[in-house]
């Protein structure tokens, strides 16, 4: 197959990128080229702004694809965008959604892909909600054909996937636990959560790639591990070396206190302070064989020897870093008056 990435280079479309670099398929990525030194050899790349419809058109110029797949379109103007681009000249187009899109608050910890869209706490969300409902209107109107991909907290080795971070990534909270410092939790840690390594979404995206059985429909690619916020903390914790010692904080009170520009509303009651349990069974049906097989514990390990390799991957974040402190400091004096 000829297939196009708008993207490519992402924590999700990377390990799909290598993993077809590897086959006899043709892939193309269309990106700003920032990560070019990344890109597997024999992956044709084309550097351009997808925004500059003209220049991406003179640079395909009469190709056409088997499958092209959005990795980077976030509000409805996007997709409008790319069926302008694409509409005839791909047999496929696969866009790539987000599992936070479901119903929340949630009405049942079981999801599957009927489980209803709506998410009144994260305008991320509610844009990819939009979305969906284009693509599947110019589906059964015009006959594009859409699939569509919904990844829940999918994680690749340049970052350690936690709950609450600060603007610069998930490295401060690593760094508080290598300095023997307490680490937030929201809730009190048992909720369940998804985390799912690239390398495992990667084959099920793969196998949905040119598959009849998908065009016109929805898919959710997680691992079927269920762990708590306490197990998940705990792993990481245990592949530093380090103990690891929880600070709970009730996520509504965390939405209240947390800088704006954390978007923890969205982060934590729009997404990771639910209990969600995946159910893949259609995936699996349209893709036989697919297992996700990398356990969080194994795959975590790998992101962290990765980050402690990578000066680069170590960005630091004293804001954030000061924030949790303070936040910890204000709680204890309260305990203190009763």
């Amino acid at each position: 197959m000829r297939i196009l990435f708008i993207g490519g280079t992402g924590t999700i479309s990377s390990a799909i990128t290598r993993q077809l670099a590897a086959t006899n398929h043709e892939l193309w990525l269309l990106n700003r080229g920032n990560r070019r030194d990344e890109v597997p050899s024999g992956v044709r790349q084309v550097v351009a702004d997808i925004n500059d419809e003209a220049e991406v058109l003179q640079l395909l110029g009469d190709i056409h694809f088997d499958a092209v797949c959005e990795f980077i379109g976030f509000v409805p103007e996007q997709v409008e965008r790319d069926y302008r681009l694409f509409a005839g000249r791909t047999r496929q187009y696969v866009y790539i959604s987000s599992a936070s899109a479901y119903h929340k608050p949630v009405r049942s910890h079981v999801i599957s892909e009927a489980t209803t869209l709506a998410n009144p706490h994260w305008q991320y969300s509610r844009d990819k909600i939009a979305c969906e409902q284009l693509l599947m209107r110019l589906y059964r109107e015009e006959g594009f054909p859409v699939t569509i991909v919904r990844p829940s907290h999918t994680y690749c080795e340049r970052s350690v996937p936690t709950g609450l971070h600060g603007m610069k990534g998930s490295w401060q909270v690593l760094r508080r636990m290598l300095d023997g410092k307490p680490v937030i939790v929201h809730g009190d840690g048992s909720s369940l959560w998804t985390m799912t390594c690239n390398e495992d979404f990667a084959r099920g995206f793969i196998g949905l790639l040119g598959n009849p059985h998908a065009i016109g429909e929805a898919f959710q690619i997680m691992s079927d591990e269920s762990l708590t916020w306490n197990q998940i903390y705990a792993a990481i914790a245990d592949g530093l070396g380090v103990e690891f010692k929880p600070y709970y904080v009730a996520s509504s009170f965390l939405v209240a206190v947390a800088p704006k520009e954390y978007d923890v509303e969205g982060n934590l009651l729009g997404d990771k302070a639910a209990t969600v349990v995946f159910d893949c069974t259609k995936l699996k049906r349209a893709v036989p064989g697919f297992q996700a097989t990398i356990r969080f514990d194994e795959g975590v390990r790998r992101c962290i020897d990765y980050v402690l390799s990578h000066p680069e991957c170590q960005q630091e974040d004293p804001e954030f870093d000061q924030w949790c402190d303070h936040l910890i400091e204000v709680l204890e004096a309260a305990k203190k008056q009763f």
